[in-house]
């Protein structure tokens, strides 16, 4: 059983920044694509961005598009989300996931595993 926790969720001003961490517990983190998804209140989880399992290619959801970066230390088996340019639409709570292979995807299937998630709130 693969077992990710997230952090560094926090309460933030509109146009400030957070870095979200998230450790995997596996020896094989670096086989497989990485992703970030978030729920915001009433809402359904979304994707928000993904990496393979390089750190190549990522992807990202239009809504954070030029305001979120992906990356990931394979070293230290860590995936980050780098939020920049906050907005009160951010708030959600934000969860990882592991990959079912090697690239991304933006759909919930494209992942095995998944992180309790940490909260995200951005006050305007």
């Amino acid at each position: 059983q693969v077992q990710l926790v997230e952090s560094g969720g926090g309460l933030v001003q509109t146009g400030g920044s957070l870095r979200l961490s998230c450790v995997a517990s596996e020896r094989s983190f670096s086989n497989y694509a990485m992703g970030w998804f978030r729920r915001a209140p009433g809402k359904e989880r979304e994707f928000v961005a993904a990496t393979s399992s390089t750190g190549s290619g990522p992807i990202y959801a239009d809504s954070v598009k030029d305001r979120f970066t992906i990356s990931r230390d394979n070293a230290k088996n860590t995936v980050y989300l780098q939020m920049n340019a906050l907005k009160p639409e951010d708030t959600a709570t934000y969860y990882c996931a592991r990959g079912a292979g090697r690239w991304p995807g933006p759909r919930d299937y494209h992942y095995t595993y998944w992180g309790q998630g940490t909260q995200v709130t951005v006050s305007s």
